[in-house]
């Protein structure tokens, strides 16, 4: 089971010491079964609710994983090794399109809103005690809110969406909670939720958003919260539809107890209507980030939910890092004033090349989804083989693993680093990577 590391301790910090050490050492390897509670505590002389509270701690630090009677193991991958950090190198001459990013020729510059912001510092320093959202920052955001549909609710400011992501799970969940993730789905988040000791139940995705059928057998099984990405899902571009919208809100009145998370990070680069599932539930949040219109450096993003979900956030933050600095809100105030960004633009040129890859693609066979968003999402039959082949080929893509925790398996294309020109040599080259030696047509 453990091979020859042998852990020990008395007490449950001293055994989940011992555990987290082995990980860390690498005598105990990933997927390791570790003993049988009982087991463990008879070898140690202990009394099994010691080492029940060992493993409990264990999982709140995302060390260990348990799966009912199936036992405890140590996680395949640690939470201090999140998905974003196992990039591959991208050789010198290959085309990289797996970082994610925006197209940075579309983020507005950012000197003259930090400048403006710098004048209102000078005429009125932020100190300690001050409201920590800027006045006209949370007025500007409730009336975008209000005119996408958003129930309304207080406005707090995070740093970044999966910052208010986490805030809002850890203001009501506890380990041991289930939340419902999309699968294939954001890999911050499958990596966040069990970093906060909860388990991941993940619900299958179309082009429409998570299926209602999946979300439903997630609620059966337990889960108290489901995170959805409104637009510009990451990594298949699924947008949530009006039909599968009134679907999820029809399930969701049937269980409002459930903590319902909206992240619409694809706010400004997608013309895509948006449709929220927040208020249908007691807890609702939604989360809109200015990392991909605006510039990911900006770290700020904009929440808004019920009354005591905020209240929660906003208590727990001030205990925190307090607020996320004024100087950054009035930055983001002069973008939004300034009309810095065009976002029927940005959403258009993102349109344009994502449209041109997934047509292109079908032209050639190969089934690939990006209804919304910079990126193109391929089913293959084996993602290391495709990759590897593409890599050949000149063009470096992202593995779907990132993604994925039963769902099958595929490669992510990033379209903002691509021109219109480059369409047709990238389709070429993924449809041979997907069927060599000229087999028939994509999974």
């Amino acid at each position: 089971m453990l091979g020859d590391y042998r852990i020990t301790g008395r007490r449950a910090s001293d055994i989940a010491a011992s555990v987290e050490a082995g990980v860390g050492e690498g005598a105990l390897a990933p997927g390791a079964l570790l003993p049988p509670m009982r087991e463990l505590a008879a070898e140690l002389g202990v009394n099994p609710n010691t080492v029940a509270a060992a493993y409990r701690t264990l999982r709140e630090r995302g060390v260990i994983e348990t799966d009912g009677r199936r036992g405890s193991r140590v996680r395949a991958r640690p939470s201090s090794a999140p998905r974003d950090a196992l990039r591959m190198e991208v050789p010198a001459g290959v085309r990289d399109i797996t970082a994610g990013n925006p197209d940075v020729s579309l983020l507005p510059p950012l000197d003259g809103a930090l400048a403006a912001a710098a004048r209102r510092y000078a005429e009125a320093p932020t100190l300690y005690g001050q409201d920590p959202v800027v006045p006209q920052l949370a007025r500007l955001a409730r009336a975008d809110l209000d005119a996408d549909g958003v129930p309304a609710g207080p406005v707090a400011v995070t740093s970044g969406a999966l910052d208010g992501i986490e805030r809002v799970l850890a203001a009501h969940l506890r380990a041991g909670d289930a939340v419902a993730v999309e699968d294939p789905g954001w890999g911050s988040v499958l990596d966040l939720v069990p970093a906060l000791g909860l388990r991941v139940l993940p619900v299958a995705v179309d082009d429409e958003g998570p299926r209602t059928d999946a979300v439903a057998r997630a609620l059966e099984a337990g889960a108290r919260a489901l995170v959805v990405t409104s637009r510009a899902q990451n990594p298949t571009g699924a947008a949530v539809s009006a039909a599968r919208a009134g679907e999820l809100r029809a399930l969701l009145a049937g269980h409002s107890g459930v903590l319902v998370i909206d992240d619409d990070h694809g706010h400004g680069i997608v013309d895509l209507p948006l449709h929220p599932l927040g208020g249908i539930t007691r807890h609702w949040a939604l989360v809109r980030s200015t990392a991909k219109a605006y510039g990911p450096d900006l770290r700020l993003a904009v929440l808004t939910g019920d009354a005591v979900t905020l209240d929660r956030v906003r208590g727990r933050q001030r205990l925190g890092p307090g607020w996320v600095s004024r100087l950054l809100q009035y930055a983001v105030v002069e973008l939004w004033t300034s009309g810095a960004v065009d976002r029927a633009a940005v959403a258009r040129s993102y349109g344009e090349r994502r449209d041109a890859l997934v047509g292109a693609l079908r032209e050639r066979g190969v089934a690939a989804h990006g209804r919304s968003g910079m990126n193109v999402w391929v089913p293959v039959a084996d993602e290391t083989a495709v990759v590897t082949r593409l890599l050949a080929a000149g063009w470096a893509v992202t593995a779907g693993a990132r993604f994925r925790v039963e769902s099958g398996p595929g490669v992510r294309l990033t379209v903002s680093p691509l021109a219109a020109a480059d369409v047709p040599a990238l389709a070429d080259a993924v449809a041979a990577a997907v069927r060599p030696a000229g087999g028939g047509r994509s999974v």
